[in-house]
C-alpha cells in the first residue's frame, strides 16, 4: 500500500518588537481555521516523469498559487528537493523520485513566515518520505540553509517556532538553534495582513548599518528583561519590554496605517502593537478577547488594502509543524 505525507506548518511572527532576529512565535487562529503552508510527497510511479528534473514532479495550488514562480525550478520547495539529495548523495544514498505538491496559503514577503513554512513543511515531508533519515536536528538545519537562501543570511527567528511550536529564543550558541521560552497563554494577537508586499532583502536595506551605544543597551536590557518576565510569569515587566529600538522606528514608513493602528490599539487597552517580523502583517495584542475582535474589526475596516490582505486572531500555537500519514 503507497503512503502519502502530508506536512503542516504554521505561520510565525517573528522579532515581537523586542527580540529582533532573536525572537519569534508560532501562531495559530482561534476561529479554527489553518494559517500555513502544505506540502505533500508521493513516491512516482516507475512510468511517471517529473517537470523539475526526471525525479521530482512539483505541483503548486492554494490562495497564494499565484505569487509563486511559474518554473518549478524556481520554487524553494525545488530547492529543497535539491538540497536533500546533495545530503544523501554525500552519505552514499539516492534521493526518492517524488511528486510534492505544495498548498501555498500563505502571502510571500507579508511578516509571517511565509518562506520558513514552505521550507519547513517540504524538508518534513521530504524526511518523512525517507522515514525521518535525518531527523529533527538535521532536518532543522537544512531549514536553515533553504531560509537563507530566500533572506540573503540563515535566520532562524520564524524556522524555529515555525518547526518546534511555542515561542522560540534563537541562541546561535552550541549545538542547539534554538530554546523553548514560556509564553503568555491568556494573550490574543490580532495579526493583520494589509495585502502588500515588503520583501524582507527591502526592510533590512532600511536598517542603519550601525546603532548608537544607547540603542544597543537599551536593546540588550528588555531582551534579558522580556525572558526573564517570560519565565518568571512576570506580565507587567514582560509588556513594558515590548518595543521596538532597532527595526520599528525605520521600517514603520514601509506599512501604510500602521502608525493610526497603534493608536486605535492603544486606546482599546492593547498590550502592544508592533510590526511582525520585516512586515508588513502587523500584530496587537490583547488579554480580552472582545477587545482583540473590535481591533480585528478596525484593521479589516481602515487597514486592509487590497482582496490578498486579512486579519486573524490568534494564540501561540504550541505544536508547530507536523506530519500526516496516509495509506492509499
Amino acid at each position: 500500500m503507497a503512503k502519502i505525507y502530508r506536512a503542516y506548518a504554521p505561520a510565525s511572527s517573528a522579532n515581537l518588537s523586542v527580540g529582533f532576529d532573536l525572537l519569534g512565535i508560532a501562531v495559530r487562529p482561534i476561529s479554527g481555521e489553518s494559517l500555513g503552508d502544505f506540502v505533500t510527497a508521493r513516491e512516482l510511479d516507475d512510468n511517471e516523469r517529473g517537470n523539475a528534473g526526471d525525479g521530482l514532479l512539483l505541483k503548486t495550488e492554494g490562495r497564494f498559487v499565484s505569487k509563486l514562480p511559474e518554473d518549478p525550478r524556481q520554487n524553494i520547495v525545488y530547492d529543497a528537493y535539491q538540497l536533500y539529495a546533495d545530503r544523501l548523495n554525500a552519505k552514499g544514498l539516492k534521493i526518492k523520485r517524488l511528486e510534492l505538491t505544495l498548498e501555498k496559503n500563505l502571502p510571500v514577503c507579508s511578516g509571517l513566515g511565509s518562506s520558513a513554512a514552505s521550507v519547513v513543511a517540504a524538508v518534513m515531508a521530504l524526511d518523512a518520505a525517507h522515514d525521518n533519515f535525518f531527523g529533527t536536528r538535521g532536518s532543522l538545519e537544512l531549514m536553515g540553509i533553504l531560509e537563507g537562501k530566500i533572506s540573503g543570511s540563515i535566520h532562524y527567528d520564524n524556522v524555529a517556532p515555525c518547526y518546534c511550536g511555542g515561542m522560540q529564543f534563537i541562541t546561535g550558541e552550541g549545538d542547539d538553534v534554538s530554546e523553548s521560552v514560556p509564553y503568555f497563554e491568556n494573550w490574543y494577537w490580532v495579526l493583520c495582513y494589509p495585502g502588500l508586499k515588503v520583501s524582507t532583502a527591502e526592510a533590512r536595506s532600511i536598517l542603519p548599518a550601525q546603532y548608537l551605544r544607547q540603542d544597543v543597551i537599551t536593546f540588550g536590557r528588555r531582551i534579558g528583561a522580556f525572558m526573564h518576565a517570560a519565565h518568571m510569569r512576570n506580565e507587567a515587566l514582560a509588556v513594558a519590554c515590548l518595543k521596538d529600538v532597532i527595526a520599528e522606528p525605520y521600517r514603520a514608513s514601509l506599512i501604510p496605517g500602521f502608525a493610526e493602528a497603534r493608536v486605535f490599539g492603544s486606546a482599546l487597552g492593547s498590550l502592544a502593537t508592533g510590526i511582525s517580523g520585516s512586515g508588513s502583517t502587523i500584530f496587537s495584542v490583547f488579554t480580552d478577547e472582545q477587545k482583540a475582535k473590535q481591533m480585528q474589526e478596525y484593521l479589516q475596516r481602515q487597514f486592509i488594502a487590497n482582496e490578498d490582505g486579512f486579519c486573524h486572531i490568534c494564540k501561540v500555537d504550541p505544536v508547530g509543524a507536523y506530519v500526516e500519514t496516509i495509506e492509499r
